[in-house]
């Protein structure tokens, strides 16, 4: 994303320095963002029509710092093709205060040629981290896109205290043979990730499932399941 427009009756307010990903599946849709300067970030996954110049996105999931909600979201978005991308409209939405907005988001276009297994959206179904002989178990809500030499993660999760917590990561990756992925960063929540290249060992399990598993310089692993949306 390279500009945003937000209209109410009172304000009109345009912001060029977020930081905001989104990739267009052959069926899915997902985008994440992140506010540099204070971390909070969000995103969102879903599916996505496409009728004339309008496109109707149904987003099954998203969440924003403390927030999430699990329910289907519908959006109208008015398209117009541009030099280096396009715009979007969504001429009436709602914010978290509740009041009725016009949003307008410009996007330049980064997309590649380059293909690979891991193109399309994901949603975790397991995750636990392997340490020696101890093993212990994730919970949170994690979803991820592949598309276009391009990836997207964002998960969600409430802690020991019940406070909810959202994080995202988004940048470029390249599939090295059949089992192994490099991720490059640009944009995250951790700044343990931000700006670094990230080595994934993977497993595909069929189309429709792969394993992916991050050693840790301590010699722990942290191992994911993914399961293909259709």
């Amino acid at each position: 994303m390279s500009s945003s427009n937000v209209k109410t009756d009172k304000t009109d307010s345009t912001y060029t320095n977020g930081h905001q990903l989104k990739i267009y599946t052959d069926g899915y849709m997902m985008y994440a963002n992140v506010n540099s300067p204070d971390s909070l970030s969000g995103f969102g996954v879903g599916t996505y029509s496409i009728e004339n110049d309008t496109i109707t996105e149904r987003v099954i999931f998203n969440a924003y710092d403390s927030t999430k909600s699990s329910g289907t979201s519908i959006f109208t978005l008015a398209i117009e093709k541009t030099v280096k991308g396009y715009k979007q409209v969504i001429a009436d939405m709602v914010g978290q205060d509740g009041q009725h907005n016009k949003l307008t988001e410009e996007y330049e276009s980064v997309g590649t040629t380059t293909t690979s297994p891991l193109d399309g959206a994901w949603k975790q179904t397991s995750s636990f981290t392997v340490n020696g002989k101890d093993t212990s178990s994730n919970i949170n809500n994690q979803y991820k896109t592949y598309y276009s030499g391009h990836v997207i993660w964002g998960h969600n999760y409430t802690d020991s205290l019940n406070k909810i917590h959202t994080g995202i990561g988004f940048g470029k990756f390249v599939m090295k043979g059949t089992d192994k992925v490099t991720e490059s960063m640009e944009a995250s929540t951790y700044y343990q990730v931000r700006g670094n290249d990230v080595d994934i060992d993977i497993e595909m399990k069929g189309t429709d499932q792969f394993k992916q598993t991050i050693t840790n310089p301590d010699g722990s692993k942290n191992v994911e399941i993914y399961q293909r949306l259709k």
